[in-house]
Parts: structure tokens; C-alpha cells; sequence
């Protein structure tokens, strides 16, 4: 790597054993000024079940499940002003390290603004699949997205997503959804902003005991390809989305919500 670095780890009830293990793979691997992971609603001694980590492994903790985009936003303005290069991976590490690393990378060469992993690329490696009902309803929402929005991609979901700083703090004030839908929002909002998006097929080892609900995860970002539709648009200054959107009460972007809970934070500290 010849820029500098920073990969946040989003997790929620992680198997330590399985996250300590995957944070190690992702310094050696790739070298990272840091490696941030946000941890959600943290059990009971899970900080210390973590174990020994790297030293450029940092622990942030949120006392609530804020939801996946939530936490990859905070990591990202934690690191945004130190390193030139934000990245994100999944905890349960279904993107080995040097599969990641590939990702990373089409961003650190600056082929790419942002860079997505792709399960679903046909030059992709599926070392297991998830169960029939979960692969089917991806490919479905896949399918879906595909035709609904104007980045067209295998595979919008991957939990293996890079971009440059510089394209991070354009596309940050524009995104909302806290929770799943954050990785269609995210490319929906680059590809309106004119970035350079690479998708980078990985190997995938699906890891059992998903924290997600199946059906009640895929209507919601049925729905979010709507509302993802719609603010890409309204970059794009498309009338009929504008008109929409001046009937519509406003809502604050999620940096906008996280700085708000920090300030109240600080507030009650006093």
C-alpha cells in the first residue's frame, strides 16, 4: 500500500475468537495506519474476549445498535482527516484479508473513488454460499438494483467497500440511511457525484449465525433503492426529484445526527 490507510470494522455480537483473528490478517495484510472497530451494545467483558489485539487496532464503543451505515460513518469521520484512503469490512470476515486487500487497492493505485467488492462477479470466488433462501433474495435485490439505479453492478451489498477520503467527504453530507441500506446510498450518491466506481470481484466465505433478518432486511432496502433513486437524482438536479423533494419535510444526513448525539454527550459530561 502507498497511502495511508484506515479500515473501520463495523460489529455487533461478533465471535471474538473470529474478529481478533481477522484483525490481525487485516494489519499484517495490508498494513494500515489504523484499524477502527466500532462496536455496538457491547456484551459484558466482550473488550476483554477480544484478547490481545495490534497495537494500531482501536476499540470504539457505542452503548446502542446504531445500525451498520451508522457506525461506518462514525469510523470514517473518526479517521477521514488522518489517513488518504477509508475502507470498511464486515467483522465476521467473509472477505479473507487478501481478497480485502484487492478492494483496497483499487483505491490506494487511484484507479478508482470508490471500490466494492462483488460476491456475485463472475470472476468472483465463492468458497461457501449462504443458504438458498438469503442467495436467492440477493440475487433478486441484485436484480432489482440493477434496474433501478444508474451505477449497474453485480453486487451492491459485498461487506468490502474502499474509497478515497476526497470522495468521502463529498458524498458524506448527502447520506441518511443508518442501517443495511447505507451500501446502496453510498454508490448510488458516488455515481451521481461523477466518482470513479470499480467493482472488485473477492472470495467469499459466508459465516453462519447472521445477526440480520432475512425478509424484514430485504424490504427495507427495497425501499431504501427508492429513497437512494431519489437523492441521486436530486444531484443530478432532475426536476421532478427536486419538485418531490421541496413537498417533502427535511431530514438531517447522518454526520448531522452523529455530530448532534456527540454534542448532547458532551453537554450531559457537563
Amino acid at each position: 500500500m502507498t497511502r495511508s490507510v484506515g479500515i473501520v470494522v463495523p460489529a455487533y455480537r461478533p465471535d471474538p475468537e473470529r474478529l481478533r483473528a481477522y484483525l490481525r490478517a487485516l494489519v499484517e495484510r495490508l498494513d494500515p495506519a489504523v484499524v477502527r472497530v466500532e462496536l455496538d451494545a457491547p456484551s459484558d467483558g466482550i473488550r476483554d474476549r477480544l484478547g490481545d489485539v495490534p497495537d494500531r487496532v482501536e476499540v470504539a464503543t457505542a452503548d446502542a445498535r446504531r445500525g451498520k451505515g451508522a457506525a461506518v460513518t462514525a469510523g470514517f469521520e473518526a479517521l477521514s482527516q488522518s489517513v488518504e484512503t477509508l475502507a470498511f469490512a464486515d467483522a465476521d470476515g467473509s472477505t479473507p484479508a487478501d481478497s480485502f486487500a484487492a478492494v483496497v487497492d483499487a483505491v490506494d493505485s487511484g484507479e478508482a473513488d470508490l471500490a466494492t467488492g462483488s460476491r456475485r462477479h463472475p470472476d468472483s470466488d465463492v468458497a461457501s454460499h449462504q443458504t438458498f433462501a438469503r442467495r436467492r433474495l440477493g440475487d433478486g435485490f441484485a436484480w432489482l438494483a440493477r434496474r433501478f439505479l444508474d451505477e449497474q453492478l453485480y453486487d451492491y451489498q459485498c461487506g468490502a467497500k474502499a474509497l478515497s477520503a476526497e470522495a468521502w467527504r463529498a458524498v458524506r453530507p448527502h447520506l441518511y440511511e443508518p442501517g443495511f441500506a447505507w451500501d446502496i446510498e453510498l454508490i448510488a450518491v458516488a455515481g451521481a457525484l461523477e466518482c470513479r466506481i470499480v467493482e472488485v470481484p473477492v472470495r467469499w466465505e459466508d459465516r453462519p449465525g447472521s445477526t440480520v433478518s432475512t425478509v424484514g432486511t430485504t424490504l427495507r432496502l427495497a425501499r431504501a433503492l427508492v429513497t437512494a433513486r431519489h437523492r441521486a437524482r436530486l444531484l443530478r438536479a432532475d426536476r421532478l426529484h427536486e419538485l418531490l423533494e421541496s413537498r417533502t419535510s427535511g431530514r438531517r444526513s447522518l454526520v448531522e445526527r452523529l455530530a448532534a448525539a456527540d454534542a448532547a454527550d458532551v453537554a450531559e459530561a457537563d
